[in-house]
C-alpha cells in the first residue's frame, strides 16, 4: 500500500543515516547532525518543483558505466527526465533532498540488480522508497539471479530497517523484470528493450 509523502519523509529521518553508511562515496566525518539537517529542509511535496519521471535505482561501482549510464542517455534522448545521482544532480545540490524529491515525484522506477547490489544499504533504502511509495518498478537483473539477491544482518543497522529492505526486496523479485548476461548479452537490445517499457509505462501512468 503506498504511503504518503509526509510519512516517506519521516521514515527518511530514521533511515538516512545507517543507510549512508553503506555507499563507498559517503563522508569520513560523522553525518548524523547533517542527516537529520538536511530531513528538515526536505521540500514539502506540495512545493517540490518536478525533478524526474524516471528513477534509476542501482549501485553505481557495478554498473553506473554501463547499462545505468547507457539508460540514462537513451532515456534523455527520448525527452523524458531520469534521474541518475551524479548526472543529473549539479554542484551545490542537497543530497538527500534531490534523491528523497525525486523518488518521490516519479513515476516509474528502474533498479539495477547486480551480484552487489545489496551490500548497499543506500540502494536498498532507495528501493524501499519506492515500492513505499507506490511506483511502478522494472527491474533489470544484470548479471544475477533473482535468488541469489539477499540482505545480510548488519549489526550497525535497526532490524525493523533489515526487514524492511528485506520486504521491498523481496517484492522487486517477484515482479517480472529483465535478465541480462552482460557476457553474452546485447547491450543496445537491452537499452532498447528497458526504454520501449518505460515509455509506455510512463504513458499509462501519465493518463491514470
Amino acid at each position: 500500500m503506498a504511503v504518503t509523502s509526509r510519512a516517506l519523509a519521516r521514515r527518511l529521518t530514521a533511515t538516512v543515516v545507517s543507510c549512508y553508511r553503506g555507499r563507498r562515496q559517503a563522508p569520513a566525518v560523522p553525518i548524523a547532525a547533517t542527516a537529520t539537517a538536511a530531513v528538515q529542509r526536505t521540500v514539502k511535496p506540495e512545493r517540490a518543483r518536478r525533478l524526474c519521471d524516471v528513477f534509476i535505482n542501482h549501485r553505481g561501482a557495478d554498473t553506473k558505466r554501463t547499462v545505468a549510464g547507457l539508460l540514462y542517455d537513451r532515456l534523455v534522448q527520448l525527452n523524458l527526465r531520469p534521474f541518475l545521482d551524479n548526472r543529473t544532480m549539479e554542484p551545490g545540490d542537497k543530497l538527500y533532498d534531490s534523491i528523497n524529491n525525486a523518488i518521490l515525484d516519479c513515476k516509474v522506477g528502474i533498479a539495477i540488480f547486480s551480484p552487489r547490489y545489496c551490500e548497499s544499504f543506500f540502494c536498498l533504502h532507495e528501493l524501499a522508497m519506492l515500492l513505499e511509495a507506490g511506483k511502478k518498478l522494472i527491474p533489470i537483473f544484470c548479471d544475477v539471479k533473482p535468488s541469489d539477491l539477499l540482505v545480510a544482518d548488519v549489526q550497525s543497522h535497526p532490524p525493523e530497517e533489515i526487514e524492511r529492505f528485506r520486504k521491498a526486496l523481496q517484492e522487486a523479485k517477484y515482479t517480472v523484470g529483465i535478465t541480462f548476461d552482460s557476457q553474452n548479452g546485447n547491450w543496445s537490445e537491452l537499452v532498447s528493450r528497458t526504454t520501449e517499457i518505460v515509455a509506455k509505462s510512463i504513458k499509462e501512468e501519465r493518463g491514470r
